[in-house]
């Protein structure tokens, strides 16, 4: 593999690895790689949706119009899987799983960038960094206890019924998680450490509104967790307002965290906030290398917006090579 020279390789095989593969495949870029160091492609959607969980096309309350060759429609998690199955087999997408990036580096001899892998060195053109933040979700600083561990989540994804459930968060995933376990029958509280919610988009604040006002679940506002304890198989939450409530789960959706180190040793630069610097290419300031998907993103995001940015990169990557972006015809989930 060393000795193979790719014209891209695109780190991560969520929907921002995938579009940009595709994209590059439609239009004959050259050799393509897709690397993911899960066992599949799609990781955050099969680990963190339940079965036959709605899979949105644009992220709550925004319209993202698709310009790139693939279209997606709204669907669940198996539809939305099976789509992504048939667009990489039917472009023979080459892809390496269960295989860890470590760092990307520049060779001054060759002007090839050099990824190092846990299969070794790949040699390349291009690279597109697509990984994604929720592998890393931030976590309370204040101890978990061993014996509870089981009962705390920061997915929904060991969530069943008619259990009395915590959610811990301000965000857009936390008002998801809120009303969607609501809808599962459970009894539902969201607790938050600000007043007002200030990140959230105007379709999940409406809906938080409702379900309070319907009480299908409650919120406590300007609200800290002090401790947690087991309280005979329940959680113990003990809240700064002098409160302590029993409850079966405790589910954390307080963000996640930008793999800063490996962004680094990539040479990407990045801002205060820990965010990745790119140009409106998607170029960081590392040359040749790009970033998809959920990493490009400061908050929220869309399977819409990250296929878009596989178009904008690929098209970035060709007008360099004094090409002009042809129309190629659409790879349609309804085919």
């Amino acid at each position: 593999m060393k000795d193979k020279i790719y014209d891209i390789v695109i780190i991560g095989g969520g929907p921002g690895g995938i579009g940009s593969a595709i994209e590059a495949a439609a239009h004959k870029i050259g050799e393509i790689l897709l690397i993911e160091k899960t066992d599949n492609h799609s990781n955050t959607i099969r680990k963190f949706y339940k079965d036959n969980k709605r899979v949105d096309k644009d992220y709550k309350g925004q319209v993202t119009t698709l310009q790139g060759n693939v279209e997606f429609y709204d669907g669940t998690k198996e539809t939305t899987l099976d789509y992504f199955n048939n667009l990489l087999d039917t472009e023979k997408i080459d892809a390496r799983f269960n295989t860890e990036v470590e760092k990307i580096i520049r060779n001054k001899e060759t002007d090839l960038l050099e990824i190092h892998t846990s299969i070794g060195l790949i040699q390349t053109k291009n690279a597109i960094v697509a990984i994604g933040k929720m592998g890393k979700p931030n976590k309370p600083d204040y101890k978990i206890p061993p014996s509870i561990k089981a009962q705390v989540n920061f997915n929904l994804d060991k969530c069943s019924t008619n259990e009395k459930i915590l959610v811990v968060g301000g965000g857009n995933s936390a008002a998801e998680y809120a009303y969607d376990l609501a809808d599962q029958n459970n009894n539902v509280t969201l607790v938050y450490r600000k007043a007002t919610f200030s990140r959230l988009n105007e379709t999940n604040e409406n809906l938080l509104k409702k379900y309070h006002g319907e009480e299908k679940l409650r919120l406590r506002m300007s609200t800290d967790i002090l401790s947690l304890e087991n309280e005979e198989d329940k959680i113990k939450v003990e809240f700064n307002d002098g409160y302590s409530v029993l409850f079966d789960r405790i589910i954390y959706a307080i963000g996640g965290t930008t793999p800063v180190d490996f962004l680094k040793s990539c040479g990407i630069s990045v801002n205060e906030d820990e965010q990745p610097i790119f140009d409106e290419h998607h170029e960081t300031s590392a040359k040749d290398i790009y970033v998809a998907g959920d990493i490009a993103f400061k908050s929220g995001g869309s399977i819409a917006i990250a296929l878009n940015h596989g178009y904008h990169i690929v098209n970035n990557i060709l007008r360099k090579r004094g090409k002009i972006f042809s129309h190629t015809e659409k790879f349609s989930k309804s085919e």
